[in-house]
């Protein structure tokens, strides 16, 4: 679980710059990666939820 951790928090990195950027300075090409991110962490997230309940009923 510790590496699901690790790599929620570097998508999270990633799209929080990627959203700065797009608010910022308008970057569309930031903008879609950002979007791209957020699926991903959703997905990450999920991932996390479903461990997490496993864990805490073993």
């Amino acid at each position: 679980m510790k590496a699901l951790i690790e790599k929620i928090d570097e998508t999270y990195a990633a799209l929080k710059a990627d959203a700065q950027l797009q608010a910022e300075k308008g970057n569309k090409a930031a903008g879609t990666r950002a979007r791209k991110a957020s699926l991903d962490l959703e997905k990450l997230l999920k991932t996390f939820r479903k461990e997490s309940l496993e864990a805490s009923k073993g």
